[in-house]
């Protein structure tokens, strides 16, 4: 039988122990960029979004800012600190980025992932499909606890495999001003089960036999039928809704729940447990062309009070969901790992799924999973309330649109040379362009892993080349011949500035480790940071991201500004799976609108690339 290259295969089949850390340690520090140069990479990225009179203001800025000792000082401190952490940047990261972020995880912060429709519409369905997913995800977390987990590449560089080990057994916790995350995967006795959920009920579900090995596909299913029947009641109290309100609010009503010894259990171990699989009610019927739109809010948030966002655990790391109408995809509490470690887990667990089989098993008695309880008091129940009128106001608020562009995928713009990544980022500059005539500040996520503990720097997709060309691309009086050049130039600047990103030559980090450093060494806010050009800056109306995967899903995330687009989408070789979200609240903004005005771009710059013959060099 020949395997299938989705699948990821162990570099041996017995644990490698310290395989993990040495690689770890073998990779380089992030580093400190040069002042000088990313004040001038500043304002290169300002000019294309700022009017003249502002930029002129931000330059007098920078110039004091470089030249009166204050930048001097705040790098030198950067670089103390890279010398003396393992990276300078990680912790402040995830404090700045999550933990200190006070916005629900829904929507604002954490992504879903829509996969293709399953077959099956019924109970039985569901769990088959159930069981065999949770065997999968225990197959890939075999690789993890074995440390045989095949290092990834990036251009020829190996990538740091951190995130891999923070996204099982993890969990966030809230607090009344931050939050924390808490990992037991090293714990001396780690987790070995798993939680379900199913009608707002949760379960512990033993995934391990007492010799360590998993439980088969078959006893799964036997275990996820035990769960189903005993959880039949549909009125039970949706303590999970907790889980979606901002985060000082939860982190109140979390003291509140776990002053109860039995709730402060239950609560533990959900924490604890492996995973969560959200097993769900079957969501309002939609046309086909609108599955997965509807699916990415069914993800994304659980559809409101009424439907299954009561059955989550939205501050667990990974969830995945599985409805009795077919429907299926996870969402994921975003401040232990990016989207590429969970596609690469997706990727493998639907490869698995298709290998493996049900088998049947000896039948070995397995004990009955435990059904967790809660003691809803009034002030919980109180808690409960408020937290389902919040929830449903941003269900009612968020617009996704999820849409399979069929014209082509990475094919064209490979077959001119181009990255399909700076091909699409450039048509989207376009596609904004033509509805509000101005360009605006757009942040793609760019991969720090080549670095021990990288996460992310900005990818600044509105540049000087970009604004020229889009400008150009709808006037009649420009050559189509002088309208490629300009797309050329778009893409390869764009194509440049990923490439300077992935390196850690970026600007957007190394400006916030300077503010940070300013704020850590008590001394005033250095003007630039109180310029409103920082401001306009860091007011990303397209927030996007790529995230390939081989499995045809897609993952989708909200705007992170109230009148701004997320964009996230996965170039397949024939066609492009996109999904664009926005606030039905912003006037402006509208998804439907902003998906039609992208598949149009991305057909026009096709057709001007092949309407208009190269000159034969």
């Amino acid at each position: 039988m020949v395997k299938s290259p989705c699948l990821v295969r162990p570099v041996a089949l017995t644990r490698v122990p310290g395989r993990y850390l040495a690689h770890q340690e073998s990779l380089p520090k992030l580093p400190v960029p040069p002042l000088k140069q990313t004040c001038e990479r500043y304002l290169t990225a300002l000019e294309p979004i700022l009017e003249e009179e502002d930029l002129q203001h931000t330059r007098q800025l920078i110039e004091e800012f470089q030249t009166g000792g204050v930048g001097e000082r705040l790098q030198k401190g950067l670089e103390r600190r890279a010398r003396k952490t393992e990276n300078w940047l990680s912790d402040w990261w995830l404090k700045v980025a999550y933990l200190d972020y006070r916005m629900p995880v829904i929507v604002h912060s954490s992504p879903g992932v829509v996969l293709p429709r399953m077959e099956f519409h019924d109970c039985q369905g569901q769990m088959r499909f159930a069981a065999k997913l949770i065997s999968g995800v225990l197959d890939f977390k075999t690789m993890i606890d074995n440390e045989t987990l095949p290092v990834e590449y990036l251009g020829g560089q190996q990538l740091c495999m951190n995130q891999y080990y923070r996204v099982l057994s993890s969990c966030r916790i809230p607090g009344v001003k931050t939050d924390t995350v808490v990992n037991y995967a090293q714990d001396r006795r780690a987790p070995t089960h798993i939680t379900v959920v199913h009608n707002y009920q949760f379960f512990v579900l033993d995934v391990y036999n007492s010799d360590g090995t998993p439980l088969t596909v078959d006893q799964i299913y036997i275990q996820l039928e035990k769960i189903w029947n005993s959880s039949l009641q549909s009125n039970k109290e949706p303590i999970g809704i907790l889980t979606t309100q901002d985060r000082n609010s939860w982190g109140k009503a979390y003291n509140t729940l776990i002053k109860d010894k039995v709730n402060k259990e239950s609560v533990r171990a959900i924490q604890k447990s492996i995973f969560t699989v959200c097993l769900d009610a079957p969501m309002p019927r939609a046309s086909d062309e609108m599955y997965r739109s509807r699916a990415a809010v069914q993800m994304l948030h659980g559809g409101g009070s009424r439907w299954n966002s009561g059955n989550r655990w939205f501050d667990k790391t990974i969830q995945f969901i599985i409805g009795e109408d077919g429907s299926c995809g996870l969402i994921y509490e975003h401040a232990p790992a990016e989207g590429p470690p969970i596609v690469k887990l997706i990727d493998h667990v639907v490869e698995y799924m298709k290998t493996s089989e049900m088998v049947r098993t000896p039948m070995v008695p397995l004990p009955m999973p435990k059904k967790l309880r809660f003691n809803i008091t009034p002030e919980i129940k109180k808690d409960i309330e408020s937290a389902k009128q919040n929830l449903n106001i941003l269900v009612q608020d968020l617009d996704v649109r999820v849409v399979v562009f069929p014209h082509f995928g990475k094919n064209v713009p490979k077959s001119h040379k181009m990255s399909p990544d700076a091909f699409i980022q450039v048509a989207l500059q376009l596609a904004y362009y033509r509805i509000y005539k101005v360009c605006c500040a757009t942040y793609e996520s760019a991969s720090l892993r080549m670095f021990r503990l990288g996460r992310t720097d900005t990818i600044r997709s509105a540049t000087i080349d970009s604004a020229s060309f889009v400008k150009a691309m709808d006037s009649p009086t420009i050559q189509n011949m002088e309208k490629v050049n300009l797309l050329e130039k778009a893409v390869k600047a764009h194509r440049a500035y990923t490439d300077m990103a992935i390196r850690g030559q970026a600007i957007d980090r190394h400006l916030l480790g300077l503010k940070l450093q300013a704020i850590e060494d008590l001394t005033s806010l250095p003007e630039i940071f109180m310029d409103t050009s920082y401001a306009k800056a860091l007011h990303y109306n397209l927030s996007t991201s790529q995230v390939p995967a081989k499995t045809d899903c897609v993952m989708c995330f909200g705007p992170v500004v109230p009148d701004g687009y997320g964009v996230c989408y996965n170039p397949m070789d024939e066609h492009i799976n996109f999904a664009v979200s926005a606030f039905n609240s912003c006037e402006d903004t509208n998804a439907s609108r902003l998906a039609q005005a992208l598949e149009q771009a991305l057909v026009d710059m096709r057709d001007l690339l092949q309407q208009t013959p190269r000159a034969k060099l």
